[in-house]
């Protein structure tokens, strides 16, 4: 099992310290402070060393710790700061420089999962790789930094989403980091995925970073432990069998990349050709902490 960080060229970003279930991170210049259950050790840094640096701070609300409202809640600032505002990641691969915008929710997220940049990175690696301008599909996509790091590649990206503000969220940051044509759909992963199988639709590239729980536009209802399987099932359908990866994320508590790639190669009925890996994703602190927070399996299959 493998542990990947982000690199340490991302000047951007950064961990400051984390414990007593929180997390003080610096996304550009601003500086903020979010929950995070996985932080169980203390804190490096004081409180006062924290309230010194922190533009803002996360406060749950009432619906904090139930299914599907986890993170719901409200920001407190304590300085000013810009409602939106952009950072950069340059890649460790030429080529490979998304500018992303940030904004506060009301869901904890800022617009981005830090912790996801070892997987552009091998997103932009495998497309390259594959050459031309291979089909990816990006579902769960997201404000789309892996959409953007296939299309910086030179894919034929199809981004995929139920929700349509953070589409147009992705779309900004495709124009913003000098990328075009990026095909948006607004629509259920489920729906999608069962009809790409009924037309034939293949792709060389699939990502998936699923929720826990989730709707679709029409109020279909996603919960992972319940469709997780379908949902690989049907990728395998419409993932192309040679020359070609996927990479799947998950971000529940109760998964490990055991478990992960197991129900993967079920799903996919996996043979010799394929090179699977697991591990985490994690961020590091100032001081040495290591916060695990996220679970990857990836397939690359090279043409026998």
């Amino acid at each position: 099992m493998k542990i990947e960080y982000p690199g340490t060229h991302w000047k951007d970003y950064e961990l400051i310290d984390c414990g007593n279930g929180e997390k003080l991170e610096r996304f550009g210049t601003y500086c903020m402070a979010r929950p995070e259950p996985k932080a169980l050790w203390d804190k490096s840094l004081s409180e006062n060393e924290w309230n010194r640096l922190i533009h803002t701070r996360f406060r749950p609300g009432a619906g904090f710790g139930k299914a599907g409202k986890e993170d719901s809640g409200t920001w407190d600032r304590l300085k000013k700061m810009d409602d939106q505002w952009y950072i950069n990641y340059r890649g460790g691969h030429p080529g490979l420089d998304l500018n992303l915008r940030l904004g506060l929710t009301s869901f904890k997220h800022v617009g981005i999962f830090p912790e996801q940049a070892p997987n552009w990175e091998f997103i932009f690696e495998q497309t390259r790789n594959l050459g031309g301008k291979p089909k990816v599909l990006n579902m769960f996509a997201y404000t789309g930094a892996a959409s953007l790091a296939a299309r910086a590649a030179g894919a034929d990206v199809t981004h995929l989403d139920s929700v349509r503000q953070v589409v147009t969220w992705a779309n900004g940051n495709m124009e913003r980091s000098g990328l075009k044509d990026i095909r948006w759909v607004v629509e259920d992963a489920m729906k999608f995925a069962h009809r790409e199988v009924r037309r034939g639709n293949r792709y060389q590239g699939i990502i998936l970073d699923p929720p826990a729980y989730g709707h679709g536009p029409d109020g279909e209802k996603w919960k992972l432990d319940e469709c997780l399987f379908e949902m690989l099932k049907t990728v395998s359908s419409i993932l192309e069998p040679e020359n070609s990866f996927m990479v799947l994320n998950l971000y529940s508590n109760g998964y490990s990349a055991l478990l992960g790639e197991t129900v993967v190669k079920e799903a996919f009925h996996l043979k010799d050709s394929y090179n699977i890996e697991s591990g985490e994703l994690a961020l590091r602190d100032r001081f040495g902490k290591a916060l695990p927070l996220s679970i990857f399996i990836r397939l690359v299959n090279r043409k026998k």
